[in-house]
């Protein structure tokens, strides 16, 4: 544990001076190119600061934020585009605006109270998943495939709603949602779309699915180029994903990941298709529960067939729950 704080006090003072440098320096410099190399320094050491740590909670952290979401915004900032531009007014706001999966919302609503409630209750069924987990032994495999996947949606959730109230509170601006119920996605485009993980879709979108639909145009139909830019942003995102994992199992990645995310822009080209090319959508459509299960389902059974199976032979899925456990426990002895 003494290592691993020394580890996170290195990574924190690495990632301060770089975004420092990446807001007072690169917006004087021409975008393009030019901006481009003069950050590229900084997107290579994002790429090692996740191999400072051993826990795989700080790995994974790290590489979403610094690897992952810093990496790809700083990116676009390079070619003047992206939630980085225009550049934030203050470095506080700079800093978390590149690390962090936020965004200011577009059109602002008045809250008067966070949904302390929806909180509560995650809080309160994540309490009760980690007892769960005494009773593995007994438990039959998909179950125990489920409270793995609730495991990690659940803890991602609330450590991301924590991060948006402090940020929020800090920044004074309001934030957009980092998730938008996605258990209760109709279609794999709305799933993708608009409910799982909203932030990543508003830098793949500018990144990848735009200059390859340009590119495609030139050479195909509108419609060939709208599926071929979603198979290559599903692509990128598996590459990516592939990456995430190499931290997580310090192992060589099976490609196993990238073709989840592979199937899943093959599916999301063809609904669209589907949708596009018949009226039968239009004249018969399933109920909004019946989508919800099909939906759901299809992106558990796939992810259970090709996410899972990966980190449960490297030990990290044990790994990643005794941490849990043993933080929990921690933090019992500590306040209660």
């Amino acid at each position: 544990m003494e290592e691993e704080l020394k580890s996170l006090i290195k990574v924190l003072v690495f990632t301060i001076i770089s975004v420092s440098y990446c807001y007072y320096l690169p917006p004087r410099i021409k975008s393009g190119l030019p901006r481009f190399l003069s950050v590229s320094p900084f997107l290579a050491l994002f790429l090692v600061l996740p191999l400072f740590f051993s826990t795989v909670h700080l790995s994974f952290i790290t590489a979403f934020f610094l690897t992952w979401l810093a990496n790809f915004k700083l990116i676009l900032f390079s070619f003047d585009k992206g939630p980085l531009v225009p550049v934030p007014a203050s470095l506080s706001r700079f800093l978390c605006f590149t690390c962090f999966p936020i965004k200011t919302q577009q059109n602002p609503k008045p809250q008067t109270h966070l949904p302390i409630l929806a909180f509560a209750v995650k809080v309160a069924i994540f309490g009760v998943l980690l007892n769960l987990y005494d009773y593995k032994q007994t438990l039959p495999p998909v179950l125990l495939l489920g409270l793995y996947f609730l495991h990690m949606y659940l803890e991602i959730e609330i450590i991301l709603t924590l991060l948006k109230v402090f940020v929020s509170i800090s920044l004074g601006c309001d934030l957009e949602p980092q998730s938008n119920k996605p258990y209760l996605a109709t279609s794999l485009q709305d799933f993708w779309g608009r409910r799982w993980n909203t932030i990543v879709p508003t830098i793949l979108k500018p990144a990848v699915y735009k200059p390859m639909r340009q590119v495609s145009e030139r050479r195909m139909s509108s419609d060939w180029a709208l599926y071929s830019g979603i198979l290559v942003t599903f692509t990128v995102s598996g590459l990516v994903h592939d990456l995430l994992f190499f931290y997580l199992t310090r192992e060589m990645p099976t490609g196993e990941v990238t073709l989840f995310f592979m199937l899943q822009g093959v599916c999301l080209a063809a609904e669209l298709a589907v949708k596009k090319k018949t009226t039968m959508m239009q004249r018969w459509k399933l109920s909004p529960v019946v989508s919800r299960i099909l939906t759901v389902g299809f992106v558990f059974l796939s992810g259970s067939w090709l996410m899972i199976p990966q980190l449960a032979r490297s030990g990290v899925v044990e790994k990643y729950i005794n941490e849990g456990l043993f933080l929990v426990s921690f933090l019992k002895h500590k306040f209660i």
